[in-house]
């Protein structure tokens, strides 16, 4: 369990208060002048030696996209987004750093946008996050009035500007390309790539994208050592991660834990266990919607990072927990989910735009029990026609959840519609099956 002094999030439970005093109080604005003088160079250094990877979802290694930015400024100005669209559900961590812990971001932004030579930021907030985004911008209004963003931010000899961006709601725009788009005041829809938004990405121009969680964890790993943040965790899966544990548990919380740390403990100790108890469980979705479920039996050993969660074919994403236990219709739950992502898609790719609909109306057929025999298989073949043919990976989010449902639930989708031989024999219900199937079946 991590202790106390390593945790950077200290102000996640509004607390301790989230203006200018109160964070200066818990270590933030706290020598930035001298971390930038350090160079550029060594702040990206740093960040590659701390082994952070994004915080959004894709884990890509930070140091390294960072790097990634022209060393020159050429004609062409660089920016920096940060990215709190934060639409995956079952996820709401940037949520909380944007409300208790602005100081933090705003920070973070300074740093990175030198490190990156961007002078201008634009932080994009889902439009849901009004509230929040006040809070923001109440944060930031405080920091130009205390000279720590605009000229000479922070004496740091380096100008920044901020602006806040509100998108309108839609999922897609999570994705970074669409982001772009969106802020370019055109419809959220991905972008070929290449070329990537390194080299040509806001306005043509060079632009780096991190999220909430990515960037505000900058500043203190560069003041505690990049020695410090790989201790956290284990080899390539690194620091502190706050942890969206939602769904059928006692006590819904987000909690900033140490990364690897037991599934089984996050449950137990810090949500307040599965309603019902442990034997109630059923499955977990350990990264959010988009990620693929892990049923209870590999739910005892495994560890909450990157490499552990693709080990069991599935992904930590944004680390958005959802428990469902065994009360729950686990059909009629990827269901639901399959229907949200039928409507977040944004129609540019056939496979997804028509694939998502066909998962959702199959899933809705299998729940009721009025599903073909045909359709279990068609269902599966369907999600790889969409799975790595789509400009973006809205396309594999989409058809994982389901991919997982089929993996692990394949059973109970059979029973339900009375496709397995052996039920419908039971039942005397009349089936079409090859008899040689039915031989290795009774054998």
């Amino acid at each position: 369990m991590l202790k106390d002094q390593d945790r950077i999030f200290q102000n996640l439970y509004n607390d301790k208060g989230s203006d200018v005093a109160a964070s200066q109080s818990r270590g933030d604005w706290v020598n930035t002048k001298e971390i930038t003088e350090k160079g550029r160079d060594w702040i990206i250094n740093e960040i590659k030696e701390s082994q952070l990877r994004g915080r959004g979802g894709a884990g890509f290694p930070t140091g390294l996209k960072w790097s990634f930015a022209p060393k020159e400024v050429g004609s062409r100005p660089h920016y920096l987004v940060i990215n709190g669209d934060e639409s995956e559900p079952g996820t709401c961590k940037d949520r909380d750093i944007l409300r208790f812990e602005p100081h933090k971001l705003i920070e973070g932004c300074l740093i990175a946008s030198y490190a990156v030579q961007a002078h201008v930021c634009y932080i994009y907030i889902r439009g849901e996050y009004f509230v929040d985004g006040q809070k923001l911008q109440t944060a930031i209004d405080e920091a130009y009035e205390k000279k720590l963003l605009g000229k000479n931010a922070a004496g740091t000899g380096w100008d920044l500007d901020i602006y806040i961006h509100y998108g309108a709601g839609a999922y897609i725009c999570g994705e970074e390309t669409a982001l772009l788009e969106s802020l370019e005041g055109k419809k959220g829809q991905p972008r070929l790539k290449p070329p990537f938004p390194a080299l040509i990405g806001l306005y043509g121009c060079p632009t780096i994208i991190n999220n909430v969680e990515t960037i505000a964890v900058v500043p203190t790993i560069l003041r505690r050592g990049a020695k410090w943040f790989a201790s956290l965790g284990r080899e390539k899966n690194t620091g502190t991660k706050i942890f969206c544990i939602s769904g059928n548990v006692n006590n819904p919380c987000n909690v900033e834990e140490e990364m690897s740390i037991p599934l089984k403990e996050l449950i137990e100790v810090h949500a307040g266990g599965v309603i019902g108890g442990w034997d109630n469980l059923q499955a977990v979705i350990p990264g959010g919607s988009s990620m693929p479920l892990i049923p209870k039996d590999r739910c005892e050993t495994l560890k909450m990072d990157f490499d552990a969660c693709v080990e069991e074919k599935s992904g930590l994403g944004t680390a958005g927990i959802v428990v469902i236990n065994k009360d729950q219709d686990i059909i009629k739950c990827m269901a639901r989910i399959a229907r949200f992502y039928k409507h977040e898609s944004c129609g540019q790719c056939t496979p997804c735009r028509e694939g998502s609909g066909w998962m959702w109306r199959m899933l809705e057929r299998m729940a009721k029990g009025d599903a073909t025999k045909d359709e279990v298989d068609m269902l599966g073949d369907v999600t790889t026609q969409i799975a790595g043919h789509t400009i973006c990976a809205f396309g594999e989010g989409s058809s994982w959840p389901v991919q997982g449902l089929l993996r692990h639930f394949k059973k109970e989708i059979q029973e339900r519609n009375n496709l397995d031989p052996i039920v419908q024999k039971k039942n005397n219900i009349p089936y079409l099956v090859d008899q040689h199937l039915l031989d290795k079946k009774n054998a």
